[in-house]
């Protein structure tokens, strides 16, 4: 309470200061403000430090999370500088995924740790479960991670450094068969920004015509598995009003303008579905409609439909 009066009085004092310079105790009633500043400090005060220590305590329970990886991070500075960076950055984004959504990967075993595959997800409105399951697979696989990315993020102010790290590419399908034949996992969603931001609770697939990835899969003659994320859409969701104007507008410009909301604690655990093996005797139309319907069944079974906040919030205690 006493640094309460101390923070209360050093306002007050600033405030008389400021009145007596600019000569606003002629038009505003300086006892009536200090009085307003004397009332509200403490109720202002006993609601910030609740979350301050909130704050505190989630900081706390990433800096275990990362020290708990100071190994795989320290040797990896030992081989490579930028591969350490992006240990680091992993071990964060790791961290908070199972600090603010308890992020889960079921089926990760699934993931070969030293061979290609295509991995085809379900693009939510932020994709913040692939941001989750490309950190672990960075600390946890042999494989190096790359990931197909629009070429608008490469425009947005600040992404770029961050896009590099984490190697996401605006590829052509000549450029993922490549990453392919390198020996790399690569990341895709055949639905893309059109599906992050008109998709919806009913978690409905935007694919609409799109083989390229099957085509890619296919040349290549790598695997492709499915990835699904429970609850991703209610963890961000885009605005539900105006989506038929909003979908018209990116149709025409492929400008992503719709807003989005959210960063809701709900948890999100992601579904390795079982991966679909090359075939010479595969379509490309063929085998994007065998990754369709297996993305089409992990939304079946493991997703709520319509999805609800309140219950995906609901979801951290009893999942």
């Amino acid at each position: 309470m006493m640094l309460v009066d101390g923070i209360c009085n050093i306002t007050l004092v600033y405030l008389n200061i400021l009145w007596d310079e600019t000569g606003l105790e002629e038009y505003v009633d300086v006892a009536y403000i200090s009085w307003l500043v004397w009332l509200w400090y403490p109720i202002v005060i006993s609601l910030l430090l609740p979350v301050v220590i909130v704050i505190l305590l989630y900081a706390s329970g990433l800096f275990v999370c990362m020290y708990r990886m100071r190994h795989r991070i320290l040797e990896s500075y030992k081989h490579d500088k930028y591969d350490g960076a992006r240990k680091v950055v992993s071990a964060a984004w790791d961290g908070h995924g199972k600090i603010w959504h308890g992020y889960e990967i079921i089926g990760f075993d699934k993931i070969p740790k030293d061979k290609p595959a295509l991995l085809v997800y379900y693009h939510g409105a932020i994709p913040v479960d692939l941001y989750y399951f490309v950190a672990k697979c960075t600390l946890e696989k042999k494989s190096k991670m790359r990931c197909v990315g629009d070429r608008f993020l490469f425009k947005v102010p600040g992404l770029r450094p961050m896009m590099e790290l984490f190697n996401v590419v605006p590829a052509t399908s000549q450029d993922c068969v490549e990453i392919l034949n390198e020996g790399h996992l690569l990341a895709i969603s055949p639905g893309g920004v059109r599906e992050a931001l008109f998709s919806d609770e009913y978690y409905k697939l935007l694919w609409g015509k799109r083989i390229g990835f099957a085509k890619v899969a296919i040349e290549a003659k790598v695997s492709i598995i499915p990835l699904f994320t429970q609850n991703s859409r209610e963890s961000f969701r885009s605005l539900g009003l105006f989506r038929g104007w909003f979908r018209s507008l990116y149709e025409r410009t492929r400008l992503p303008l719709v807003p989005i909301y959210g960063g809701f604690p709900v948890k999100l655990r992601t579904h390795v579905g079982d991966p679909i093996p090359y075939s010479p005797d595969n379509t490309p139309e063929q085998l994007a409609e065998k990754v369709h319907s297996a993305m089409e069944h992990l939304i079946e079974e493991h997703q709520r439909i319509p999805g609800t906040i309140l219950a995906a919030l609901l979801d951290r205690i009893f999942l």
